[in-house]
């Protein structure tokens, strides 16, 4: 792990954000261009909210992975928590832009159905995060910056059970999202003595 964690430390940041960047713009080439089937702005959608919460759970694991396998990824929070915040934003546009346009139903499937109104929640809760995922922010905020990055643990939750209220029926996929995300929230809350012992 050790060796790992050398090679890791050599990573420049600049090139998790250039990668990082990649995926949406992809995505958006295979709409235009017929890679993603007959319905191509809803499988964007999909797609692009699906690595949203794969993005939000890689951020949540960065401490339990430091913690029980020893695999360093602390220099690369910051740009998993903007790129996160990146590929949500994407999946709403998508939806504001391609999908729905008009204004009025736009705000009218806000408040009428339960699934977008816990989306639109959980990303009013990631805004601030990315905003302040500075170093002026950091001294800025200072004790209270870390209070206020608390703030991923409910746009997690809220963000999988919008994914389990999407989807028709009870399919696994959305469940193992919620599961795993319920999972990494209970390994960070628990005391470090308790880790310690266990």
């Amino acid at each position: 792990m050790n060796i790992l964690n050398h090679f890791l430390r050599k990573i420049p940041i600049w090139l998790v954000y250039f990668v990082g960047l990649t995926p949406p713009l992809w995505l958006l080439y295979q709409g235009f261009t017929g890679g993603l089937g007959v319905e191509p702005i809803k499988a964007l959608e999909h797609e692009l909210g699906e690595l949203g919460l794969q993005a939000l759970i890689l951020g949540l694991a960065v401490t339990p992975l430091r913690r029980f396998a020893g695999l360093n990824l602390m220099r690369f929070r910051r740009a998993i928590g903007v790129l996160t915040f990146y590929y949500i934003a994407c999946h709403l546009l998508v939806w504001l832009v391609l999908d729905v346009q008009i204004l009025a139903q736009i705000w009218a499937d806000i408040l009428k159905r339960p699934y977008i109104t816990i989306g639109m929640v959980g990303f009013v809760l990631l805004a601030p995060l990315a905003v302040t995922s500075n170093n002026w922010s950091v001294r800025k905020l200072g004790a209270r910056w870390r209070k206020l990055h608390k703030l991923v643990y409910p746009a997690a939750v809220l963000g999988a059970v919008h994914f389990v209220m999407l989807v028709k029926g009870w399919q696994v996929e959305p469940l193992i999202y919620l599961g795993v995300i319920l999972g990494l929230l209970a390994l960070r809350l628990t005391p470090r003595r308790t880790l310690a012992r266990a």
